[in-house]
């Protein structure tokens, strides 16, 4: 099976096929390289992948990819990697990417989903990374988006047998927003900005996980020249 960089390192095992892995984040922290990591590491030992771009162009996950070793172009041409744009659609512009969505007004969306997600085989080497769901409350109020994740793309993933994340900035929505998303996900990992000290430190942990043991602490975040992120051990 694929490996989840950051996540596995810090469990007793791999998380099962059809886990739901919930991400609250600061706004200032790593979670942007984390998310690419993850992907990358992912794709390195086998798996398929869709990256769902909400925060950022589509060109800047590829370069990242790049970075890191990956060659983007080649993994979508062979179908092992898709990179959907949901950025544009936020600038009010039309999209030139393969994959795309012009809008993100949640009626609009509901029945692509239910014919998406809600169906196919099951693909446990499957991995989808949403970089930033927040983006959905600037376009839709809170009740109807977190009824499409609680009816759609969670439920989808785990239909699936596929690997989700689903991404929230902390401090922007309110607690029922985060207690629904904790209650109905198997993981929750919180990425921080710890300014306690003299220098700010970047910093990770695995907060709760239901089917694999795990480690709680937090963990200071590491970042290489190529932006890929690691764990100091």
């Amino acid at each position: 099976m694929p490996r989840l960089p950051l996540v596995e390192v810090l469990t007793n095992g791999p998380m099962p096929a059809g886990s739901n892995i919930l991400v609250e984040y600061d706004a200032a922290s790593q979670w942007y390289n984390a998310s690419i990591t993850i992907t990358a590491g992912w794709l390195m030992t086998g798996g398929r992948a869709d990256y769902d771009a909400f925060a950022h162009p589509t060109d800047d996950i590829r370069s990242h990819l790049r970075r890191i070793g990956l060659e983007p172009e080649v993994l979508e041409q062979q179908e092992k990697l898709n990179i959907t744009d949901w950025y544009t659609a936020t600038l009010g512009q039309k999209s030139k990417e393969k994959h795309s969505h012009e809008t993100l007004k949640i009626p609009e969306l509901s029945i692509y989903f239910a014919q998406t997600l809600m169906r196919g085989e099951p693909e446990p080497d499957h991995l989808y990374m949403e970089d930033d769901d927040s983006t959905f409350a600037r376009f839709n109020d809170e009740k109807t988006w977190i009824e499409l994740e609680l009816t759609r793309i969670l439920p989808g993933f785990r239909l699936r047998k596929a690997i989700g994340f689903c991404a929230v900035m902390k401090g922007v929505h309110s607690e029922w927003v985060y207690k629904r998303l904790e209650g109905i996900c198997d993981a929750v990992i919180d990425f921080k900005v710890d300014e306690t000290g003299e220098e700010a430190r970047d910093l990770m942990r695995i907060r709760s996980m239901r089917s694999v043991s795990f480690d709680r602490k937090w963990h200071i975040i590491k970042m290489s020249k190529n932006f890929e992120v690691t764990l100091e051990k």
